[in-house]
């Protein structure tokens, strides 16, 4: 059995990114050995560098090279307000409608007992403390409407409850099933303007 070459690895690498398979993993890294290895080279560089410099936030947990991002360290933020989202994107899906000036709690994921996702992986008990600090007064829950994400929603939602603290969610005009990553700015602002209690 022959060695894997160095396409191969490449190739293989590049196939840990979502959406892409063997053969478009492949065509990938042959476009940057034939037509952009300056590109390749800068590409390889930035991830290297991402993964040496780039950590959680201690407050929000989303991504910074600062002990807090710089959300979290805006003064001018109504830190009353705590909104709950899945990933990094959904936090920056969420800033581009500009109507929600709260701070962030970023889960990193979503309840899957199928996939062995538990509350203990998604930092549930740091979004606890968080939220139960005496200065929130509101936890907007906008995880996704899939059924992970509503699933997730639902045992937050309970668990905060059950300390007397107020929750609301998205209302539905984010579509069922869909991930606010994909969802249009103007969809997700009047979601967030017509949250509601849970």
């Amino acid at each position: 059995m022959k060695s894997a070459s160095t396409l191969d690895f490449l190739t293989e690498a590049l196939r840990c990114l979502p959406g892409i398979g063997p053969k478009s993993a492949q065509r990938m890294a042959y476009h940057l050995m034939q037509h952009d290895r300056d590109g390749a080279a800068m590409l390889g560089r930035a991830l290297t560098q991402a993964v040496e410099t780039v950590h959680h936030c201690a407050s929000c947990n989303t991504f910074t090279e600062n002990a807090q991002c710089d959300t979290c360290m805006d003064d001018s933020r109504d830190a009353t307000l705590l909104c709950v989202v899945e990933t990094p994107a959904d936090q920056l899906m969420i800033e581009q409608t500009m109507t929600y000036k709260g701070l962030y709690f970023v889960l990193m994921g979503r309840l899957s007992p199928l996939d062995g996702i538990g509350p203990k992986d998604l930092h549930l008990e740091r979004l606890i403390q968080r939220a139960t600090d005496g200065v929130v007064t509101e936890v907007v829950l906008a995880t996704n409407f899939t059924n992970e994400g509503e699933a997730t929603a639902h045992y937050i939602s309970e668990t905060l409850k059950s300390r007397s603290v107020q929750v609301s969610r998205l209302a539905r005009g984010v579509p069922v099933g869909g991930e606010l990553e994909y969802v249009d700015a103007g969809t997700i602002a009047r979601a967030m303007l017509d949250r509601r209690a849970t």
